[in-house]
């Protein structure tokens, strides 16, 4: 087997032909060179809901940088990438005793909403800013050892202008040759060798 990819981008769109921002972005992602960049289009690989499980982990324990790209849904991710999320993220492979397969490696959430920014105020149609919506990436990415980056957010993509989207497609390709180069160069220390559990036992107990 060859050499993978420093970077896993998982694209998980229901309807990715009618899509105009994570379509684009994928494609962006697609032109990089193939040891840097994998691309895996969950909703094509997986059209039956049936997962296989062990393709997806392995691609997962060779890869340094993780990315989750996909639009939100009812403030979530698709049902596809929750199924992923169930099946792949399995106890005593990604945590829990012995779950260690994970551990040390970066998680990158690249996302767009239907909604603009100002939606995402205290005051818009959401009544909440869009990282009140992030805690359960966030603890996902802690239990399983990850580091979580800096989510990408592209707002408004509906009525969005085409020379933003390829703007924002551009940034994005940009920014996983920065992931993958920091990835050779071992830029992002590993975390610790405790276990999930450890890293939950707090002093007040």
């Amino acid at each position: 087997m060859g050499r993978m990819a420093d970077v896993l981008v998982l694209v998980a769109h229901p309807d990715i032909a009618r899509s105009r921002v994570n379509r684009t972005l994928a494609a962006q992602a697609r032109l990089l060179p193939s040891d840097a960049v994998e691309v895996r289009d969950l909703y094509a690989l997986y059209p039956d809901y049936v997962i296989d499980i062990e393709a997806e982990q392995a691609a997962l324990a060779q890869a340094r940088t993780v990315v989750w790209l996909h639009p939100v849904q009812w403030y979530s991710m698709p049902a596809l990438m929750k199924l992923w999320v169930d099946d792949v993220l399995a106890f005593r492979w990604a945590y829990g005793p012995g779950g260690r397969a994970l551990a040390g490696k970066c998680l990158w959430l690249v996302v767009s909403t239907g909604g603009s920014e100002t939606s995402y105020q205290d005051s818009g149609n959401n009544r909440h800013r869009f990282a009140s919506f992030l805690p359960a990436y966030q603890q996902t990415a802690e239990l399983v050892g990850m580091r979580f980056l800096e989510p990408c957010v592209f707002y408004g993509a509906h009525k969005a202008e085409a020379h933003d989207v390829h703007d924002h497609a551009h940034r994005f390709a940009q920014r996983l040759l920065e992931l993958a180069g920091e990835a050779r160069a071992n830029v992002v220390a590993p975390q610790p060798d405790v276990g999930p559990d450890e890293r939950r036992i707090t002093t007040d107990e």
